[in-house]
């Protein structure tokens, strides 16, 4: 599920028709549909659908939009930069062969909607639900094996291509950390223990806290640098007929090694399977056929894949603190669940790491079942 929306609608769509009437000064008979947001994924922005229809030269012209807004309450993350996220999809799109929505316009003012936003092109097609889990219904679970197939290879071939961008050449500097440490792993853990720090409210994170004490002591010594989507998961992807036409969500961007995307990929599916106790989708290729694909696609090595694996698992673990809060703050989960510190992500890291299980096993919803 989504962030529940935090605004009035009817309110924000006077605003949007408003400003919208200031971006295109030449056009008439601006209308603008109901808003809505997605209803099976996304937790961390704001995200409005609309449609809008104008005349232009006496033609009639019709647009599907997207509108990301900064959240003006509850946040799952420590800041949240809507500006960066745009700034890294128009580069990409202006400049690679990243597929990414067409980028309309930024907006850095916070009294047109109360936050700052940005408005992209909404583009047609399939994404792979949260919520249900793909891996449980939907049009992915109900495809042939070899169009889950074609879905993964293309998948993938899109966020390898991340990993190709000459960062530096195009600007990507102002992803940088520089008060965390050097660029890559310094920066990485200095950014996620403040985060960690932030989420646990000062709560016994007992997974968590055991993962990371395993972080720092089998730290890598080595590493590659290069552009990080962050997300890098099939959720975050649009698809039509089984081919990526889009990478979204850009709000975890970094520059890393790209081994760090690599291992969220392979284990955000793992997520939705293992403690689930259900298979893999059957057309899903094993995850060393994805990683010795991904090292000839990249010309890469997945030096240290594991070690990421680990941290793929505890950064989620963090995400999943807020996100069990927020439900907790919106009265979307009963009160007196544990699932801050016991869901399919801390299940599945005490299973990687031979840890004691947090509590009882997930169900499909994401809560505590009674054995």
């Amino acid at each position: 599920m989504p962030i529940p929306q935090q605004r009035d609608p009817e309110v924000t769509r006077e605003k949007l028709k408003a400003w919208l009437e200031t971006k295109l000064p030449a056009v008439s008979h601006l209308e603008l549909s109901e808003l809505s947001g997605p209803t099976s994924t996304g937790f961390s922005n704001d995200t409005l659908l609309f449609d809008a229809s104008w005349q232009e030269a006496g033609r009639p012209r019709r647009q599907a939009f997207v509108a990301r807004v900064k959240p003006s309450g509850y946040q799952i993350f420590p800041e949240v930069d809507v500006g960066m996220q745009y700034r890294c999809m128009e580069l990409l799109g202006n400049h690679t062969e990243v597929p990414v929505p067409e980028m309309w316009w930024r907006e850095d003012d916070e009294s047109v909607l109360g936050a700052p936003f940005f408005l992209m092109g909404k583009l047609e097609g399939h994404i792979p639900t949260d919520n249900p889990p793909y891996s449980l219904e939907g049009f992915l679970f109900d495809a042939r094996p070899e169009q889950q197939e074609k879905l993964w290879w293309s998948g993938l071939e899109a966020m390898a291509r991340v990993h190709q961008v000459d960062w530096e050449k195009l600007g990507f500097e102002f992803l940088l950390r520089p008060e965390h440490g050097a660029p890559g792993l310094e920066q990485q853990l200095g950014y996620q223990r403040e985060y960690f720090e932030w989420a646990a409210r000062g709560k016994p994170q007992p997974i968590a806290e055991q993962t990371w004490d395993w972080l720092i002591a089998n730290r890598p010594s080595t590493e590659q640098v290069a552009l990080c989507w962050g997300d890098a998961r099939i959720s975050n992807q649009i698809f039509r007929d089984f081919r990526c036409v889009a990478v979204l969500d850009w709000e975890m961007a970094t520059i890393a090694d790209p081994v760090m995307d690599l291992a969220w990929w392979i284990f955000l599916d793992r997520h939705f399977t293992e403690p689930l106790g259900v298979a893999r989708l059957p057309g899903f290729p094993s995850y060393d056929d994805t990683i010795a694909r991904w090292e000839e696609l990249t010309g890469r090595q997945a030096e240290n894949f594991e070690w990421y694996e680990v941290f793929a698992g505890f950064r989620f673990a963090v995400i999943m603190m807020r996100v069990a809060q927020m439900l907790a703050e919106f009265e979307l989960m009963p009160a007196d669940s544990d699932m801050e510190t016991n869901n399919l992500v801390t299940q599945l890291l005490a299973k990687m790491l031979d840890l004691e299980p947090p509590g009882d096993p997930i169900g499909a919803d994401g809560f505590a079942t009674a054995d």
